[in-house]
């Protein structure tokens, strides 16, 4: 906005001259300006990738929607160039804690994790064919309990899901012939890449 003032007005006259263009120029829009939204209290951000794959701490997963045994949910995960799930940290427990939380229906629900005593009972081994670490298990109460009364096998796989469990505490044995949803789990690998999008959720 220009202002055209004469030389000869005196100041008095300049400043009431400047405050009535002033009053008389209006914005564009009326409306007072809104106060920023309030910063979300946000969890850690959910990272979303190409295929449904999502993004943590540089692994990449895989929540099936599809019910098959252990052995079928292991091919499944193999086919996709991955393997089910082999948990390494609370952190990363605690990611999946979240997301299987999210995707149960029901609570029966759950989701086969790679860990297995088939082999030897209460040998309990990685699908990469290392030991579970005793320090670092999520047990829900009274498990593992190899329960025999569904199949005389007992229960030699392991799935996790408890929307109510306490301090992550959510993994169960199981018949590895009960059909479950599953988690497949892989690393990035250089001549594949998958974009990924960040987006932030508000806790619950």
């Amino acid at each position: 906005v220009f202002y055209t003032i004469q030389t000869s007005q005196t100041q008095k006259e300049e400043n009431e001259a400047l405050r009535r263009n002033i009053s008389e120029t209006k914005p564009c829009s009326s409306k007072p300006s809104s106060p920023p939204p309030p910063t979300p209290d946000i969890n850690q951000p959910s990272v979303t990738c190409e295929g449904n794959w999502e993004l943590f701490r540089g692994h990449f997963y895989y929540f099936t929607t599809n019910y098959s045994t252990w052995e079928g949910s292991r091919s499944f995960c193999e086919d996709l160039g991955a393997d089910l799930v082999k948990i390494d940290s609370r952190e990363e427990q605690e990611f999946l804690v979240g997301k299987v939380k999210a995707k149960m229906e029901f609570p029966e629900d759950k989701f086969w994790i790679g860990l297995t005593d088939s082999e030897n009972e209460s040998s309990w081994i990685w699908v990469d064919g290392s030991p579970l670490n005793t320090n670092l298990t999520f047990w829900s109460k009274s498990e593992p309990d190899n329960w025999e009364q569904k199949n005389p096998l007992g229960e030699d796989c392991v799935r996790m899901g408890e929307k109510g469990a306490e301090d992550l505490k959510c993994w169960f044995d199981q018949s590895c012939d009960a059909p479950q949803k599953s988690i497949c789990e892989k690393l990035p690998i250089t001549d594949q890449k998958h974009k990924c999008e960040v987006q932030f959720h508000k806790r619950a």
